[in-house]
């Protein structure tokens, strides 16, 4: 039993979702971990009341809500905590785009996909870096729903430090038929992943590449990921 009140949580909830985030982001959690959370909420009564808290007059609340029902991978809470992704509220939308991500998956991957024009494109990057799967990431470079979308999905493979999408970022960046704030932030992701599989890719691009701003992020890329290969045989 967790011996406090939904008040009680929702008066501190940074601190009360940090708890959450840490237990469960433990190595060797799994499913078992989430189930334990889940019924503790259960047992203590907390977790119905968490859930009504989304929909409370109170934004201060709502955002609170959001932000400890993501942490505690409350999935169920999911259609309500998408809602909130549209609120009047900054501070519910950002909490509430939040808390989608931490509780990941593909229904989550759908909603930000939804609702992506009302995201700012750097927390839809961010969001998508911890919602998706490979599987989902995958589909979603292939076939990203627009331009903007597609800019999210190679920046969220850069922030997830994803080495299995250097082969198809690398190709990204190298297609002139991608629009080129794609092409270029491919290679910024590349960067950012700094796996030295890229390093011919980019140096090639680097030379080749008749578009400036293409060849300027290239040429970036590639400087950084020679930088870090001296470094580490340092």
């Amino acid at each position: 039993m967790l011996n406090a009140t939904v008040k009680e949580l929702l008066a501190e909830p940074f601190e009360v979702s940090e708890a959450f985030w840490d237990a469960l982001e433990r190595p060797g959690v799994g499913l078992m971990g989430h189930w334990m959370v889940h019924e503790l909420l259960r047992r203590s009564n907390l977790h119905d009341d968490l859930v009504d808290a989304l929909a409370s007059p109170d934004p201060v609340t709502r955002a609170g809500a959001a932000r400890i029902c993501g942490a505690a991978r409350m999935s169920e809470a999911l259609p309500w905590i998408a809602d909130l992704i549209q609120d009047p509220d900054p501070r519910v939308r950002d909490s509430a785009v939040r808390a989608m991500a931490q509780v990941g998956g593909s229904r989550a991957v759908d909603v930000f996909m939804e609702r992506s024009d009302t995201i700012p494109l750097y927390r839809l990057a961010i969001a998508l870096s911890l919602a998706v799967s490979d599987i989902d990431i995958e589909s979603l470079m292939r076939r990203p729903k627009d331009e903007r979308t597609a800019l999210a999905t190679v920046l969220a493979c850069g922030l997830r430090r994803d080495v299995l999408r250097v082969s198809g970022l690398l190709g990204i960046a190298h297609d002139r038929r991608w629009p080129k704030r794609v092409r270029v932030a491919a290679t910024k992701a590349l960067a950012m992943i700094a796996d030295r599989s890229a390093a011919d890719g980019l140096k090639r691009l680097a030379e080749s590449e008749p578009d400036p701003a293409v060849k300027l992020a290239a040429e970036r890329a590639h400087r950084r990921l020679v930088r870090r290969a001296v470094s580490k045989r340092r």
